[in-house]
Parts: structure tokens; sequence; C-alpha cells
């Protein structure tokens, strides 16, 4: 260690006292000095590469010293700005844009994307309040209940029967079986329409 109380910063090449220093390939840096050479972004050890006595984020390494070509950050499916004027190719304006023809009436649910309907109440169901059962969307609060008994109903109480919703317990009262060791008592097994 120098005199004056510490290393000295990689890259201004001023004292790094214990607190700030931050060490890489034998190296100290200041915090606020450990950055990319490129971008400027700062670095850890998870993002850091070493190139002679020069530190980048990874992706400027990549393509400052990376390999070129296809399939290596340049080819197909990559993101590039190059438009490709250099090689002759000329591209449209795009089309202006279209609105949807959402049935929705709503100005604001149509300004913002449109919402579902409730299946009970008609009126829009937004994610944060939306419940799914029977295929249909509802309002967890008051909405999502047995059409019988108005009990709350979750996806492991729901049964459905022609997109009405039902607990479980009045669905087989409704359209279960009927007869004895069904709860009609006495007799034979009877079948209602």
């Amino acid at each position: 260690m120098p005199l004056g109380g510490g290393n000295k910063c990689g890259r201004c090449h001023k004292t790094v006292y214990f607190a700030e220093e931050v060490l890489c390939d034998g190296r100290s840096f200041h915090k606020s000095c450990f950055l990319c050479m490129v971008c400027g972004k700062n670095l850890d050890s998870t993002t850091v590469a070493v190139h002679m006595d020069e530190v980048y984020c990874k992706g400027c390494y990549g393509k400052k010293y990376g390999p070129k070509g296809y399939g290596y950050g340049q080819g197909a499916g990559t993101l590039s700005m190059d438009k490709g004027e250099s090689l002759g190719i000329t591209h449209e304006a795009p089309a202006p844009h279209q609105s949807t023809s959402n049935p929705n009436p709503s100005k604001l649910a149509q300004r913002f994307g449109g919402s579902d309907k409730c299946s009970r109440c008609g009126k829009a169901v937004y994610a944060a309040e939306k419940v799914i059962g029977a295929g249909n969307s509802w309002h967890k609060a008051g909405c999502f209940t047995c059409a019988t008994c108005n009990k709350s109903l979750e996806s492991t109480t729901l049964a459905d029967k022609d997109g009405e919703i039902y607990c479980k317990a009045c669905y087989g009262k409704h359209f279960g079986p009927k007869g004895f060791g069904y709860g009609l008592g006495a007799g034979a097994l009877s079948h209602t329409q």
C-alpha cells in the first residue's frame, strides 16, 4: 500500500480508502469509478468483463471484443438500429393507426383496452376485481356467489349449469339425483324434469 492512506484507483488514479474500495482483477476502484468504459453503467462482480486494463459491462465487451457475424449478436434475431440504407434498402412509411371496433361503449374502457363484462350484473370487470368461473368473468365481491343461496364461492366450491354458478350443496339439491340416500327419505329413485 503506497503512502497516502490507500491504493490508487484504476480509473482516476486518486487514493481509494477502504470504505469505498472495489477490487477487480487485482486493482482497486472507487465505487463511483467502477463503470463501463463505453456506456458508463455501474458494474459489479456479475456484470464486469476485463480487457487489458479496461473494465466493461458484458454487453459492451461482447460488442467490442466478441466474435462477429451471424449468431453472435450481429445477425438475424437481434436488435439493431441499422435499417439497411447502406445496402440500398428503402422502407415504406407505416400506415396510420386504426382504432379497433370495441363493442364496449365505455369511453374509458375503449381508451385503456376494454374490459370483460360480469356475467351476473353486466358491468365492466377489471383485473383487480376479476374472478373467472364457469368460463365467464365475475366481480369477486357481490357477484361471484351461489345463484340460489348467495353464498360466496371459490373455484373449489363452484358448480355451474347453463352459465349460472352454484355452491355444491345447492347444485346437488337442484340438479343432483333424487331418491333414497339422496336426501328425500324412503322410496325409490325419482327423476324430475
